[in-house]
């Protein structure tokens, strides 16, 4: 069945549903740029024990990730492309930490007789967030880059190259390398937002100090240039169907932005690589990756929940264990609000975000999935969350630095608190509400947390607590392992009523939730083993036998069946609104 036929079996009422929520509706993506991390009441028994402290992800041996990792690259392996250029191209590594459809490298490759890969560890990546100073990058995410780094520099030499890792500023290396190395072009992958952009700039900006040659005709000089490379979305943003201007910029038209994508745009294939991408530059010190420790971070180890993997091989793994292995491709839309154990969603977020994992590849084995095994509405929605992701990407382009601004792209002024010792019970998961605390302490752990609970703690923050909203989204950008600014911050400018949605007050009610998503109380239990005592039904209501609450809900008591998205119209004192 083509997407097509699917679309039109089941897209009319999903993106109904989509556009237009009812209370009854269960369909809502805000947070979904992570594919898809959401467990399922319908889950497996062994995914939701109780008694297992770590599940790594993927869960596969690595003499089972080696072996994969050499299909899937002998499939992707062409020996048809052919070297045609001079000279010496570098390749610097941003967000793309992969070999395969890397279209940076493959450019460098095909226009040079060698290539220099660098990765710069920029010590601006480990200050403070930008509002509130909270560390940029945590332990957990430093760890799940390193690991990266390791399995780039693994796979590219394999194929006869290596990863030149240097500390400090890329606008200060980038340069001097091209100038030791007389490089004639450096390829990246384009970003998006302020920070990488200034850093884009400033790299044009000290590449055109080397000087390779002069022209002897006119004295010209001839510099390094930069070449930035459109790599980050399943479609390419000069294929879609708009220009970034005139991207529908409200959730309600987000409809109107899928139809037209899907029904105008094609996928572009997956860039084959060259059996080798050697030869490498001569180079006396590769350089090191470093360790936790060296960055000035304190290590952590999982011992509860979820350790994810780092790098591309455990992605490409990954996809197969979850597409092929334990075939959950096709009930993922069934389990994908889940919040408990590794296989309720894909889990592939922090590869995209580290780009150790093209979406193209996942569309390609997607397809394939639906060509050799089966095609439904849940093959059909991975699709359409990659489009969702790149949604927020394109908007990214569009409004810039809006999406980091108190009042948001919609530039809605609330008055917010920033009231410390609130903001701690939430970040510490010591509210009084185990829904949201058991999610926290998540965050915390692993830096993973489900689609769902993302909306939930940052409905809580928001509209119970009263919260700026952008404490909560810096301290989502310190802990998680597939942030991304576009995702996180158009994310929670969604959740705060001033981002993608006209619909300032939606409000998720923790008690239905709780009721909808944690029926026994599974999910509270496993991360706050306090509540495993009580009777299943208590667990998410545990009264006098759980810590105080905080504050008082909005709407509804922890023992009422609160509808969910219930608008705040007529309650909401400290959310006054002025339009600027």
């Amino acid at each position: 069945m083509t997407m097509a036929h699917l679309r039109n079996s089941l897209s009319y009422l999903s993106l109904k549903e989509l556009t237009s929520p009812s209370k009854h509706t269960l369909i809502l993506f805000p947070f979904r740029s992570q594919i898809t991390s959401s467990t399922s009441r319908n889950s497996n028994p062994d995914q939701l024990c109780l008694h297992k402290m770590v599940h790594q992800v993927p869960g596969l041996d690595s003499k089972e990730t080696s072996s994969i990792v050499e299909q899937i690259f002998d499939k992707y392996t062409s020996k048809n492309v052919k070297r045609n250029g001079k000279g010496i191209a570098i390749v610097w590594f941003r967000n793309d930490l992969r070999v395969l459809d890397n279209e940076a490298l493959y450019k460098a490759w095909i226009s040079s007789e060698m290539v220099l890969p660098v990765y710069c560890v920029d010590p601006r990546l480990f200050n403070a967030t930008y509002n509130f100073g909270f560390p940029k990058t945590g332990a957990s995410r430093a760890q799940f880059l390193m690991e990266c780094l390791a399995d780039l520099r693994k796979n590219l030499m394999n194929r006869g190259l290596n990863l030149l890792i240097q500390h400090g500023e890329p606008e200060e290396i980038i340069p001097s390398l091209a100038k030791s190395f007389g490089a004639h072009t450096v390829y990246a992958q384009k970003e998006t937002c302020s920070e990488e952009l200034n850093v884009e700039r400033l790299v044009r900006k000290g590449l055109q100090q080397v000087v390779l040659s002069v022209q002897s005709k006119d004295s010209s000089r001839i510099c390094p240039k930069l070449q930035l490379i459109w790599g980050t979305t399943l479609y390419h943003l000069d294929d879609i169907p708009f220009s970034p201007s005139t991207i529908p910029d409200v959730y309600t038209q987000f409809r109107k932005y899928f139809q037209a994508v899907e029904a105008k745009c094609t996928v572009r294939g997956c860039i084959r690589v060259p059996t080798s991408l050697g030869p490498a530059p001569s180079v006396g010190d590769w350089g090191c990756v470093p360790s936790t420790e060296q960055l000035g971070l304190q290590s952590q180890k999982v011992s509860r929940g979820m350790k994810f993997m780092g790098g591309e091989s455990a992605a490409v793994g990954r996809v197969h264990e979850y597409f092929w292995k334990k075939d959950l491709l096709r009930v993922y839309k069934e389990t994908r609000n889940g919040m408990l154990g590794p296989d309720y969603s894909t889990k592939f977020s922090p590869w995209l975000a580290s780009g150790s994992l093209s979406p193209r590849y996942i569309y390609e084995e997607v397809k394939r999935y639906e060509r050799e095994r089966h095609a439904n509405d849940s093959t059909y929605w991975v699709l359409f969350e990659l489009i969702w992701r790149d949604y927020f990407r394109f908007i990214s382009v569009k409004y810039g630095n809006s999406i980091f601004h108190l009042g948001g792209p919609r530039k809605l002024e609330y008055k917010w608190s920033q009231d410390q010792k609130l903001f701690e019970s939430w970040r510490d998961g010591c509210t009084g509400y185990p829904l949201i605390d058991a999610n926290m302490k998540e965050l915390s752990a692993t830096g993973f947390m489900s689609n769902r609970g993302r909306q939930i703690v940052c409905s809580f923050l928001v509209r119970d607590m009263g919260i700026d909203w952008r404490m909560g989204a810096e301290w989502f950008e310190t802990l998680l392992l597939d942030y991304d600014p576009c995702s996180n911050y158009g994310n929670w400018t969604y959740g705060a009523g001033v981002g993608n949605d006209p619909r300032e007050d939606r409000y998720f009610s923790i008690p239905k939730q709780a009721q909808t998503y944690d029926p026994e109380g599974e999910y509270v239990a496993y991360w706050l083993p306090e509540l495993q005592a009580l009777p299943k039904e208590k667990r998410n209501f545990p009264g006098k036998s759980y810590i105080e609450q905080v504050v008082p809900l909005k709407h509804g008591k922890m023992n009422s069946q609160t509808s969910q998205n219930t608008p705040l119209t007529g309650r909401r004192n400290n959310f006054r609104v002025n339009r600027r």
